[in-house]
């Protein structure tokens, strides 16, 4: 054989192994997953474990599609379940929010230059999946215009059922693994939502998806009871007067998705004149202000839960970490490490797309039904809630869980992180309820440490620790 023939042979065989080896972590990528292989980031710091970013078309026909982005775990991959997280809006990015200001491993510096590394990461126990769905959030795209306008609840719990099944079959050694389903804000209809299609797929299935569990926090759960505890909240908070609660609570019909025009001016009052200049995702924590010392938010435009801008470093709170996320994920560089426009959408990479949710065409009314059906399958459910949070707040979720009547098999009591009270926890027969300790709508951002404790009692199913 030639010496050039030999050469060829032989780059061709290590090329071959490259692509069907074992990454570091042990996983064993096809050609679709070697494909999807994020080498490094801009700014990225060296991390042991693997990661992965891309596009699965749920609907060929629309050229709908959705990307994702997997940070495996960072100790054992192989041994660890599989997490999907969800974020909200609806219309807002489980990248933007999830990946990089909650649970993922890494965190973008205040310059957008680059990524430093979140020592709270959840990938330290399991392998994450952050997926931006529906079509329209983040990179996610559709080639149908009128899907923007005409989306909703049913349609993402279908697509996301669909790109489950076929990124399962694009990494296939996570066919067999645990999978739980996390998520935040309007997630608490993402998540029980595409359970349940999980749970109608895999009785016509004879390979079903290992769903064992969902967990999710300060969750949009049902109108009227949400409504009545976000009202609760601000008044039991001294955010608003006497006077404008009991005329909420007598002028409001809280279970209707759009209120009289009475209503929405009492609303608007209040936000507008009794508020004041706060965050209320998180109602004692500094704002994101503009240079003018305008409130740096999109809160009175957007009609649905899930606008935060907060976000703690070492060297303290910054609350404009939202703006950072839409710079670096905007540069072109990122762009290509992650695989992500490669078709150059039309438009910016926004956290959160108001055009969705100001369209978004169904919503269930109330989650509560879902959550009987998941119980009585024996799935594993969680819910919890950051105290703070006046947008879904403790009281609107206690409400709702209430109206399930479920028996109580540990009553409530004060957990702990560190030897500190971490929030306080009641199991019932069939669900778990934690609350967050001082934490705001976005649990993990504001209590890296106990949102880390409370997810690794979650996927041992084990209460939290009393001590």
């Amino acid at each position: 054989m030639a010496n050039s023939q030999i050469y060829f042979t032989l780059t061709a065989f290590f090329l071959l192994v490259v692509i069907i080896s074992p990454t570091q972590g042990g996983s064993q990528p096809d050609d679709g997953a070697a494909a999807d292989r994020i080498w490094a980031l801009p700014g990225q710091p060296e991390v042991s474990f693997e990661q992965f970013s891309g596009y699965v078309t749920v609907n060929r026909a629309a050229g709908r599609a959705l990307f994702y982005w997997l940070t495996e775990a960072s100790i054992q991959p192989l041994s660890k379940p599989l997490v999907i997280w969800l974020n909200g809006g609806p219309g807002c990015s489980s990248i933007a929010y999830g990946a990089s200001e909650e649970i993922g491993p890494f965190r973008i510096n205040n310059k957008a230059s680059g990524l430093v590394p979140n020592k709270f990461s959840w990938n330290s126990l399991a392998n994450l999946l952050f997926l931006e769905t529906p079509a329209g959030v983040g990179f996610s795209y559709t080639n149908r215009s009128s899907d923007l306008l005409n989306t909703g609840d049913r349609r993402t719990a279908k697509d996301s059922l669909e790109f489950l099944v076929r990124w399962l079959n694009r990494f296939p050694w996570y066919k067999t693994r645990d999978i739980f389903i996390t998520g935040e804000s309007y997630a608490g209809h993402y998540v029980p939502q595409l359970a349940r299609e999980i749970l109608a797929y895999n009785a016509k299935s004879s390979h079903p998806i290992h769903l064992k569990g969902i967990m999710v926090g300060n969750a949009v759960t049902d109108n009227y009871y949400d409504n009545l505890g976000t009202v609760t909240y601000w008044w039991s908070h001294a955010m608003i007067s006497d006077k404008t609660y009991h005329e909420l609570i007598n002028t409001c019909d809280f279970s209707r998705q759009k209120e009289s025009n009475e209503c929405e001016s009492l609303y608007t009052y209040a936000m507008d004149k009794e508020f004041g200049n706060i965050d209320q995702y998180n109602i004692y924590a500094p704002p994101c202000n503009n240079s003018d010392g305008s409130l740096a938010t999109r809160q009175s435009t957007m009609r649905l839960p899930h606008r935060t801008r907060a976000f703690r470093q070492k060297a303290g709170y910054d609350p404009c970490t939202e703006k950072y996320a839409e710079i670096y994920f905007n540069r072109p560089d990122v762009q290509k490490a992650l695989h992500a426009n490669i078709t150059k959408i039309p438009y910016r990479w926004t956290a959160c797309s108001e055009l969705l949710n100001r369209n978004w065409n169904d919503t269930d009314v109330s989650i509560l039904p879902i959550y009987r059906e998941l119980i009585s399958s024996g799935m594993r459910v969680w819910v919890f809630s950051g105290d703070v949070d006046s947008v879904v707040p403790v009281t609107a979720t206690r409400y709702s869980i209430s109206q399930l009547k479920l028996r109580t098999k540990v009553p409530w009591y004060p957990w702990y992180v560190k030897n500190q009270v971490g929030g306080w926890t009641e199991v019932y027969e069939g669900l778990t309820f934690a609350t967050v300790r001082g934490a705001g709508h976005e649990v993990p951002l504001f209590k890296p440490r106990a949102a880390l404790q409370l997810f690794k009692s979650f996927l041992k199913g084990e209460p939290l620790p009393k001590s």
